[in-house]
């Protein structure tokens, strides 16, 4: 009977989405619903498992790892692809790699991504944790219409973003580097420099894939250019922002504030100094987070398994 680990079911809602008594008789599952935060501690854990499963990045999957894991058999990454995910690795040790539906989180992201903004610049986030405390009206919100944001990347999710911006009457500026004048127009926005952009705008949001290039994209250099009362918003990833500078730029009141959905290190450390900043809005990485996404997950994940213990893998990563 294969053992089947289910990783990072943070929420404890593994369980309630999709069939598993498909797999009850046939298999035994695990969920563990807290991260294995090091390699250590999850080749000890992982050691006796065939099939393991990762929601999304939540925890890499590397050569390190793989090696340590004499039994595994099957890995399932939900969405289409994961770059924490040494696949190749993986196939030249014989394990099979498979994918689920529910990849493309792009409305979920751009939501978060507005709700931030919206969260700080209205002090809604703020407001509230005063009024637990039995206060009233401590902040003074800003209007958000005539506003400007700087996007940072204006592809599928930073074009997105450009509309619903336009829709509070907001100016858009955006930059990445090979975004052109006419794609920036088609998205309702301005094409500007990357100086230009952090000087000019009242909210920043960034929408860039991280990679060698984007990674410590937004450093110290761009934080002493925002307006002191600018506003970073990340949904992208933690690495693209220089997390010592900006933690430098906040706790010296150097801009207005943060809204971040991502971090250098997941889960966030219960000590991480983020935790104790006013003006920091925080939410643990739910851009991607959904009900019907979690149900085309798990839907598939036990589709996955059950196609494999027949001998016929489905939804193999390319």
């Amino acid at each position: 009977m294969p053992r089947i680990a289910i990783l990072d079911d943070y929420q404890n809602v593994a369980k309630s989405f999709g069939d598993w008594t498909k797999l009850d008789a046939s298999a035994q599952v695990t969920i563990f619903h807290n991260n294995l935060a090091s390699v250590d501690e999850a080749a000890s854990a992982l050691a006796p498992f065939d099939v393991v499963v990762l929601m999304r990045e939540r925890m890499p999957m590397q050569a390190a790892l793989i090696d340590r894991l004499p039994n595994l058999k099957l890995i399932i990454t939900t969405g289409h692809a994961n770059r924490s995910l040494d696949k190749d690795h993986a196939k030249a040790k014989g394990i099979v790699c498979c994918f689920t539906r529910g990849g493309d989180s792009t409305a979920t992201t751009v939501e978060t991504a507005f709700a931030l903004l919206l969260g700080h610049g209205r002090g809604l986030v703020y407001e509230d944790r005063m009024m637990r405390e039995g206060k009233w009206q401590t902040t003074i919100p800003e209007t958000i219409a005539g506003k400007t944001l700087g996007v940072v990347g204006l592809g599928r999710l930073g074009s997105r973003m450009a509309r619903i911006a336009k829709a509070f009457e907001m100016n858009v500026i955006a930059w990445s580097t090979n975004l052109t004048a006419e794609k920036a127009a088609a998205a309702g926005a301005e094409l500007v420099s990357k100086d230009d952009l952090f000087r000019r705008s009242d909210y920043v949001s960034i929408h860039l894939v991280l990679s060698d290039r984007s990674r410590g994209l937004i450093g110290a250099k761009e934080f002493s250019s925002m307006k002191k009362t600018g506003v970073l918003i990340n949904t992208s990833r933690g690495p693209i922002v220089d997390e010592a500078a900006m933690l430098d730029a906040l706790t010296h009141k150097r801009i207005g504030g943060v809204g971040l959905d991502v971090f250098d290190v997941e889960p966030l450390p219960a000590s991480h100094p983020l935790r104790k900043l006013d003006n920091a809005t925080l939410s643990p990485h739910l851009g991607y987070v959904s009900d019907a996404t979690y149900k085309e997950y798990y839907e598939d994940i036990i589709d996955n398994i059950a196609n494999w213990m027949k001998g016929a893998p489905s939804r193999i990563l390319a």
